[in-house]
């Protein structure tokens, strides 16, 4: 539960990224126009950036501060990190395109929204020092920046020029959701080894150090969800896994475990100990 704490909270750190970015961008606009011989470009500077509408909404957002502030989640340690990305980002084909760009009123948010999802996926997403600094902040950050950025473009997707506050995405959807991942845990560590025991029935024909050990707690994830909650489909299980392995496993283990899989689903089944409900039937 203290990992799925410290996710949330790097989520929030993200988010809250964006706007310290524009601010430096600001700060060195301000420099630029207080130089002892300023030239036209730093009295008549593209502002454009400075005043995009999402990253105002972020900068704004009253829940955003209060949670980064609370948490402790702030950049103020780190103003290296806020220069290295803003480099980055003026260098970019996608902020020089933007920075151009002239669209009608209708199409400007649209525009300034595409430009931050773009800073985080283009950006943030796999920066060496970026992630180096957040192993280092916190070992719990060391394999969830991906998962924090889908949260974040989620968060920007859903936001809209008429908008006072960002709507922030909940740690858990309700409480039954908080009762399945405990159970869903719970019961991957309890029978780690029966299952996994059950699994190599299928695997015999396999070099086990071929197979990856991500790829067996995957597994065995998978068949406590199949046993433990019948009204999950098995189809919707073996989706979810096999999405999970193309993130945190090799590249060929979204096939090797979609088969294994299958196999042990029908197995589990005939023995009684896959029972679905409704929708949740196999082939579901």
């Amino acid at each position: 539960m203290s990992s799925i704490d410290k996710s949330y909270d790097l989520y929030l750190k993200m988010l809250s990224l964006m706007p310290l970015v524009a601010k430096y961008a600001e700060e060195r606009i301000e420099i630029a126009k207080n130089k002892k011989l300023p030239t036209y470009e730093d009295l008549n500077p593209n502002c454009k950036f400075i005043n995009n509408r999402v990253i105002a909404q972020l900068a704004a957002s009253h829940d955003l501060e209060v949670l980064v502030e609370n948490k402790g989640l702030g950049w103020v340690k780190n103003p290296e990190i806020i220069k290295h990305l803003y480099n980055k980002l003026i260098n970019s084909e996608y902020y020089q395109a933007y920075m151009l760009n002239s669209p009608g009123e209708k199409e400007s948010y649209k525009k300034d929204l595409h430009l931050v999802q773009d800073f985080y996926i283009n950006t943030v997403q796999d920066d060496e020092l970026m992630e180096a600094l957040l192993e280092e902040e916190s070992i719990q950050w060391a394999d969830d920046l991906d998962y924090a950025l889908i949260m974040v473009v989620r968060t920007l997707s859903d936001m809209r020029a008429k908008d006072t506050d960002i709507e922030l995405l909940r740690k858990y959807k309700n409480e039954e959701d908080k009762e399945f991942v405990q159970k869903l845990f719970r019961s991957a560590i309890l029978n780690y080894n029966a299952h996994l025991n059950y699994i190599e029935q299928y695997t015999k024909n396999w070099d086990v150090e071929r197979i990856a050990f991500m790829d067996n707690l995957i597994m065995v994830a998978a068949m406590a969800e199949l046993i433990e909650f019948d009204s999950i489909p098995v189809k919707v299980t073996f989706d979810e896994y096999i999405e999970i392995a193309k993130h945190y496993s090799t590249a060929g283990s979204g096939t090797f475990i979609n088969g294994i899989l299958d196999k042990v689903a029908n197995s589990l089944t005939k023995e009684g100990k896959i029972t679905k409900s409704g929708r949740g039937l196999i082939g579901a």
